[in-house]
């Protein structure tokens, strides 16, 4: 473990645009859904380089957020790199009408989106990155040991959401009193679609999620799309870090993570709401090589707190690992 070494590199304020972006077909399995995925490709794809697929948080908080990962695509690392809105959010199909169906809204259906992705694309070989709710993701397709994959980074995710929200509650106890009982006045009348608990929890946003404030607008801009449509963030997770009653409660992967099989690289914040006792059994149970970084400055959202420092760390894992 510990944190990036020297000065980074400064990468340019403008992100960089994508050279294609396109709707993919996807027919969700054992159903008569015909859904499309929305995803932007920055750089050309090629057989000689190994692109850079990449997976948001959430579940349900759309792509905006991660474009600094684009910048990976520009020298000196100049690696193809993929953004995609999965199906419930962003530029996707949108499925209001199966909130609280958990039994549509699955890990499963997610990985079948992407490997559907994969396929459309004629991806052969890739790396795969993962936020939070997609780092998630990204370490249960991995424990699969799917064909293609190369290498895989987890960024600021849990490997329990027991562990996670253990590590959420002992946070709220640090937020200032009145915080405290707005939060859970608020849980305990079920009025956690207010205003007055939006701004209760973006003292705790602002501490453990983005230190930068006011919040870069990639970032708002995924923000505002869950809170326009947040059919699967409520379905799987539920209304915040500290009231996870969605599908996804007691998720727990420690299990399974003897199975992965490829080079990781481990990345959170000092702030971070996924705290190092969270992403501890990653380090522990994967065998083979893993590299931990752990960001001085930053909390959940590294690639907009410390970016020069993420994209040189990121790029330098994907260009030098074997």
């Amino acid at each position: 473990m510990g944190s990036p070494a020297g000065t980074a590199a400064k990468v340019p304020k403008t992100l960089p645009q994508p050279s294609k972006t396109a709707k993919v077909a996807f027919k969700v399995p054992g159903t008569d859904i015909e859904a499309e995925t929305w995803f932007a490709l920055y750089g050309e794809l090629s057989e000689n380089v190994t692109p850079l697929i990449c997976l948001h948080g959430g579940p349900g908080m759309a792509h905006n957020y991660i474009l600094p990962c684009a910048h990976l695509s520009s020298a000196p690392y100049s690696r193809p790199v993929i953004l995609y809105d999965q199906i419930g959010c962003g530029n996707s199909t949108h499925l209001r009408d199966r909130k609280g169906d958990t039994d549509f809204w699955t890990s499963d259906l997610f990985i079948e989106e992407l490997e559907n992705l994969l396929s459309y694309l004629g991806i052969k070989k890739f790396d795969l990155f993962g936020q939070s709710w997609g780092g998630m993701l990204g370490a249960l397709y991995a424990t699969k040991r799917p064909t293609g994959l190369y290498r895989l980074i987890i960024a600021n995710s849990p490997a329990s959401l027991i562990t996670w929200v253990e590590v959420a509650d002992q946070l709220r106890k640090e937020l200032p009193k009145d915080i405290q009982e707005t939060l859970t006045r608020c849980e305990e009348e079920g009025t956690t679609d207010s205003e007055e608990y939006e701004t209760a929890m973006m003292t705790f946003y602002e501490r453990h999620v983005c230190r930068v404030v006011p919040f870069p607008d990639e970032l708002m801009q995924t923000l505002n799309q869950v809170k326009e449509d947040d059919t699967v963030y409520m379905t799987m997770n539920g209304p915040s870090e500290f009231n996870v009653i969605g599908s996804l409660k007691g998720w727990d992967i420690t299990s399974e993570l003897h199975k992965i099989s490829v080079p990781t690289l481990l990345i959170n914040g000092i702030n971070d709401e996924a705290q190092d006792i969270t992403m501890e059994p990653f380090f522990r149970e994967i065998p083979g090589k893993v590299k931990w970084v752990r960001f001085p400055e930053s909390s959940h959202c590294p690639h907009l707190e410390e970016t020069d420092a993420f994209i040189e760390a990121v790029g330098n894992f994907l260009t030098t690992e074997s």
